[in-house]
Parts: structure tokens; C-alpha cells; sequence
């Protein structure tokens, strides 16, 4: 009698084959997926704060509203200027404006604009005066028109 010997291509695994490990995920990239190897960033869900945040968190927690005006920006930006100053600069029936007392340096531009112009009533007049686009002191308006001078457009008088 002859025995059967079993071949090769006749054998077969008692369990069932075990699945390979998945690597990378996404694309055609292998390993590391375009990802780099290993550290924080390539780490699925890894998050990075934004840099405000950083500076937030700098920033002193205390209470209350802290972008208050300081006074000096609440104050109107005007230039005073004084009778006795208008006496020695100007000749009588002159025209006064913000722009004239520019041009002769009586008052400089503020932050690159012209500045409001009020008038007050300290020092003496005897010349009429033509004011124009100013706000005027209550002596002040007295004592121009008590010399005959004109004003023209006043802001406000105060």
C-alpha cells in the first residue's frame, strides 16, 4: 500500500490570517502621512493657542472699564488768546480768524489741524477789530464792541 503524503500547495493555516497595521492614514504618503515623526504637531488633535490669546492672558484682570478718556483728551482743543495780544499784533479794521492768526504765529496747528481760537478779555482795545469763526469771552465781546469792532459768526459765547 501506497501512503499519500500531503504537498505544499495543500496545506492551509489552522487560524485566520491577521489584518496589517494601518500606518499613516491619508494619502500616498506612507508612514508618517506628510506629518513629519513623532512631537506635538504630529499628533492627531493636537492644537496650538492663537497668539492672542497669549497676549490676553498677559494682561491684568481687574475690574472696571479701563479705556476712560484721560482729561486731557475731554478738553477741546482750543487756543486762548488774549485782547492785549490781538492790540500789539493787528492794525485797526483788521480781519481775525483762525487762519490770520496762523499765518502771523500767534497760534500753531494741533496735530496737524487748525485749532479752534477763543478770545478773552484780559489787556485793553482801542482798535476795531473784524473777528471771524471764533468763540468769544463775554468781557471780551464787551470790550470789542465797545471800540466798534465786528463779529462775524460767532461759535459761542461763553
Amino acid at each position: 500500500m501506497l501512503k499519500c503524503f500531503m504537498q505544499l500547495h495543500q496545506l492551509k493555516p489552522i487560524h485566520k490570517l491577521k489584518k496589517k497595521k494601518r500606518i499613516g492614514r491619508g494619502g500616498k504618503k506612507g508612514t508618517f502621512s506628510g506629518k513629519g515623526a513623532k512631537g506635538q504637531k504630529s499628533r492627531s488633535g493636537a492644537k496650538f493657542h492663537p497668539q492672542i490669546r497669549e497676549w490676553i492672558k498677559r494682561y491684568p484682570k481687574m475690574r472696571g472699564y479701563k479705556n476712560k478718556p484721560k482729561a486731557q483728551s475731554l478738553k477741546r482743543k482750543t487756543v486762548i488768546v488774549n485782547l492785549e495780544t490781538l492790540e500789539k499784533k493787528f492794525s485797526s479794521e483788521e480781519k481775525i480768524s483762525p487762519q490770520i492768526l496762523l499765518k502771523k504765529k500767534i497760534i500753531r496747528k494741533i496735530k496737524g489741524k487748525v485749532p479752534k481760537v477763543k478770545i478773552l478779555g484780559k489787556g485793553e482795545l482801542t482798535k476795531a477789530l473784524v473777528i471771524e469763526d471764533c468763540y468769544i469771552s463775554r468781557k471780551a465781546k464787551e470790550k470789542i464792541e465797545k471800540v466798534e469792532g465786528i463779529i462775524k459768526q460767532i461759535l459761542n459765547v461763553k
